[in-house]
């Protein structure tokens, strides 16, 4: 099977979405976002949708590549590496961002809200840097299948 370009162009516009958004967000002081639940639940949603894009593109190659079945969706991005298609510090980060989204997912409440904007400030680089390597695997993928 061949990897459909508008397939993974769907997940980074979900990705583009978001980070526009959160952009906004990130001009907030400190003291602003921890007051307002109304961002602070709008900036974890939106790095949950990021995040879960993100997965979905690496699943999405994993499959269609019939690479290696990942047991977490934090091997996810392993297996990537492993197939040559991310780096490994690129993919450690990653990693770390599927285990905040199981944070996000399953314990809500005992989320360090001036961590998310800490996030928000610096790691979301790591999410283009993600974008930038997927598309350079697949243009490499379409010109050797010319």
């Amino acid at each position: 099977m061949r990897i459909e370009r508008d397939v993974i162009e769907g997940k980074f516009d979900i990705i583009e979405r978001n980070l526009e958004f959160l952009k906004e967000i990130k001009t907030l002081s400190l003291e602003q976002f921890l007051k307002s639940y109304r961002d602070i639940q709008a900036a974890k949603y939106s790095l949950l949708e990021i995040i879960e894009a993100c997965i979905d593109i690496a699943n999405y190659i994993i499959s269609v590549k019939g690479f290696r079945r990942a047991e977490e969706y934090s091997e996810m991005f392993k297996v990537l590496e492993e197939e040559g298609i991310l780096g490994k510090k690129l993919v450690n980060k990653l990693e770390d961002m599927a285990r905040f989204r199981n944070l996000l997912v399953h314990r809500y409440g005992e989320i360090d809200n001036k961590r998310v904007l800490e996030i928000i400030r610096h790691n979301l680089k790591d999410i283009k840097e993600f974008e930038k390597e997927i598309e350079k695997f697949i243009k490499k993928r379409k010109n050797t299948q010319k």
